[in-house]
């Protein structure tokens, strides 16, 4: 009697294999039905899991963001597990006066930047190392001023001032413009290093954070002068320094050239522009399936 049942149960061993793979390709659960058991069992069916690994670009995000260059927008693609791709884009516009060497000056800062970057997880999630480039930099702040008659300015520490309105002379009140850019390296290398996957493995929300900089080239910086203005406040001495041949226009303008390359030199530290940015994104797609 055992002999007859050892040979049995060798016979089924023998026939499970082939009919396994047959079952297996036939329905996507697995069973098998256990001689002598009287039972059968099951596998479990095919499920979702965000913890698997997906298809490159088979899941993305759309988020908007607050940073130093303003409001903004980000697409993120998913790549692999440790690996995403994210483009971002800001735009900001703000006006402001200020006063510099007796200058009054109005002010708009325009804020304009694209970026790609792609987004490294060393640890599979959380914390993760951004490099990227600003492929786009439209950063820069355009002021004018103008001066009444009768005020004084100062270039490379000495003092002017503008001209008082002369019908007869053709005197006119001094004005200024100037043009600081905020771009002088393009494209801008960046890199950054935060927390959060705008793709997360668990969920659709996130809400990132990221610090670093742009390495955007030393600033330029641009100024001129017109009207008319004066060596003396008495308005004994005046020119219009725009005049080729004039000694108080020449000296006015080596002046004005070197207060301008003063002003570069105290802005030559913004060449690394400080990246701080908080978000919120939501992702959509489809994730990894396991069995």
């Amino acid at each position: 009697m055992l002999s007859h049942r050892l040979r049995s149960f060798g016979f089924v061993l023998v026939l499970m294999p082939s009919g396994l793979a047959a079952q297996f390709s036939s329905d996507s659960s697995l069973f098998a039905d256990v001689a002598g058991g009287g039972g059968v069992v099951r596998g479990g069916p095919v499920v979702q899991s965000s913890e698997g690994s997906g298809r490159p670009f088979s899941r993305f995000a759309i988020g908007g963001t607050i940073s130093p260059m303003g409001p903004g927008g980000q697409l993120t693609a998913y790549v692999n597990d440790h690996f995403n791709v994210r483009a971002t884009g800001s735009v900001f516009n703000h006006a402001t006066s200020f006063t510099t060497n007796g200058f009054p000056a109005t002010a708009t800062l325009n804020m304009a930047t694209a970026q790609i970057a792609g987004d490294i997880y060393p640890f599979h999630r959380g914390f993760r190392i951004s490099p990227g480039l600003m492929m786009y930099n439209g950063n820069q702040l355009a002021a004018s001023s103008a001066l009444p008659g009768g005020t004084s300015f100062t270039l490379n520490g000495n003092t002017y001032y503008s001209a008082i309105a002369n019908p007869f002379t053709g005197a006119t009140p001094l004005s200024a413009s100037a043009l600081l850019g905020l771009h002088s390296t393009k494209p801008a290398l960046t890199l950054t290093a935060g927390w959060g996957n705008t793709i997360p493995r668990n969920g659709h929300w996130s809400f990132p954070f990221e610090a670093g900089a742009a390495f955007i080239g030393s600033p330029s910086l641009t100024a001129n002068l017109s009207g008319w203005a004066c060596y003396d406040q008495a308005q004994t001495q005046c020119t219009n320094v725009a005049s080729i041949t004039n000694p108080i226009a020449a000296q006015i303008q080596n002046d004005l050239n070197a207060q301008i390359a003063t002003w570069k030199s105290d802005l030559d530290s913004m060449k690394t522009f400080p990246l701080v940015s908080f978000g919120v994104a939501y992702s959509f797609g489809r994730s990894a399936t396991v069995r």
